[in-house]
């Protein structure tokens, strides 16, 4: 970065303004003035050998369901416009400008977070950023695009079933989600109680470590260097390998000779007994929707629902006729698999995955409801299960031509060990994408 903070913050603003109408919907919120004083200062401090954090002077935006004071926060709906203004920043944003982060705006999402996708009815629908005919991932959409067009230097979303690392894996960025309690959703419209989180996409790990930290309070201490020989990585191969695509399992297994190269022990793990377990368990109606639907309720007793996504308010809609022992079912049984699923994964060092099975596809093809949800469902399927038991998991690009779509491969680490994760994640991509280095 020998540019200064100004340079750079000019330079994402331009790419922010030539996208033109293309820029409007990755972003929600432009906060031209504000972010130029803050670069300002940041090159101020930098003259003078301050940094508050390893964010001092990066170029930052934050999905539009964290509060800004002074403005309402609309979470990706028409209907939130005219909500009472934020009283004060969400907690995280307090602490990317505690950190000295140049905060350059508010990316787009799904409405109330609730889908893989990323469509947006309201604010318009960031094209990816490999293809802008097809889908940006959801529902951290604004916020994968925004990264990959070089917009910001790290984005802040959420992440209750593959909101951060979808849109990573779809437009070639790195994402990480924490294990839910290390960063504080206070300030930050819900989805679900029992599955938010809160994470960074950035172009590396590296990147994502640095704000992580910011993010859960913590001081930055670099990450150690880690070795790949010997290291004990499971592939739970079976359900989650199905309905992918060629290219998804040809840059996987590439990834998995690289790996083997290196001295890293590949096993296959016969995990598909607990990795089913969430999706049966929730046949009858998920945490989500039940969770959602409560959050929603006032919304719904006013009358305007009527003004929602319609496939967002189909989803709320089944929550709120899910009975009340059902929703205490799952969270017991979940309780108990979490400790199985914990034990089952004690013996390796990480599992590693698709994070989507599939690449992009055309937003075109998924106007049909029934197609939608059938792909919502697939993009979903594989990064949800990790919320499900509340393990870290990141998504790190791997290699592909300059003509073809992303495809990201899952990291997953152990329940509580977010920095152990973080440091093989960034060892193991500088091996499998050459991109995570820093």
């Amino acid at each position: 970065m020998s540019q200064t903070c100004v340079q750079r913050t000019q330079t994402a603003l331009q790419n922010i303004a030539a996208a033109g109408d293309e820029g409007a919907r990755i972003f929600t919120k432009v906060y031209t003035e504000s972010a130029h004083a803050e670069a300002v200062a940041a090159d101020a401090r930098a003259a003078l050998g301050i940094s508050l954090s390893p964010l001092d002077g990066r170029i930052v935006s934050i999905k539009d369901l964290f509060d800004v004071a002074g403005e309402a926060t609309t979470a990706g709906s028409k209907v939130m416009r005219d909500a009472p203004v934020a009283a004060q920043d969400a907690v995280v944003v307090q602490r990317l400008r505690a950190a000295g982060a140049v905060i350059i705006g508010k990316t787009n999402m799904t409405e109330f977070a609730f889908s893989g996708i990323g469509i947006n009815p309201h604010y318009g629908t960031p094209g990816n950023a490999k293809d802008v005919n097809c889908i940006p991932g959801g529902s951290s959409s604004g916020a994968g695009v925004a990264v990959a067009r070089g917009m910001c230097e790290i984005a802040i979303g959420s992440d209750t079933g593959g909101s951060v690392r979808i849109p990573s894996a779809l437009n070639g960025v790195t994402g990480f989600k924490p294990t839910q309690g290390r960063v504080t959703r206070e300030g930050a419209f819900p989805l679900s109680y029992s599955l938010d989180t809160v994470g960074p996409l950035a172009a590396n790990v590296l990147d994502c470590a640095k704000a992580d930290s910011v993010l859960a309070g913590e001081k930055w201490v670099p990450l150690q260097a880690r070795r790949l020989e010997g290291l004990r990585i499971g592939i739970p191969r079976g359900l989650l390998f199905t309905q992918a695509d060629e290219a998804v399992l040809l840059a996987f297994e590439q990834a998995l000779q690289r790996l083997g190269n290196r001295g890293v022990k590949l096993i296959d793990a016969d995990l598909d007994v607990l990795i089913a377990a969430p999706f049966q368990l929730q046949e009858a109606g998920t945490l989500i929707a039940c969770e959602a639907a409560q959050i929603h309720q006032a919304l719904f007793a006013s009358g305007k629902d009527a003004q929602l996504d319609g496939l967002v308010k189909a989803r709320i809609t089944r929550g709120q006729t899910i009975p009340a022992s059902h929703y205490v079912a799952v969270q017991q049984a979940r309780g108990q698999l979490q400790k199985a699923f914990d034990a089952a994964i004690a013996d390796f060092d990480l599992l590693i995955l698709p994070t989507v099975p599939v690449v992009a596809p055309l937003i075109k093809s998924l106007e049909d409801a029934d197609a939608f949800n059938r792909t919502n469902l697939l993009v979903l399927r594989n990064p949800s299960v990790f919320n499900f038991y509340d393990v870290p998991a990141a998504s790190l690009p791997l290699p592909r031509a300059a003509s073809e779509l992303p495809v990201g491969l899952m990291v997953v680490g152990k329940r509580g060990q977010d920095r152990n994760l973080l440091e093989l994640a960034h060892c193991l991509g500088t091996t499998v994408s050459g991109s995570s280095s820093g």
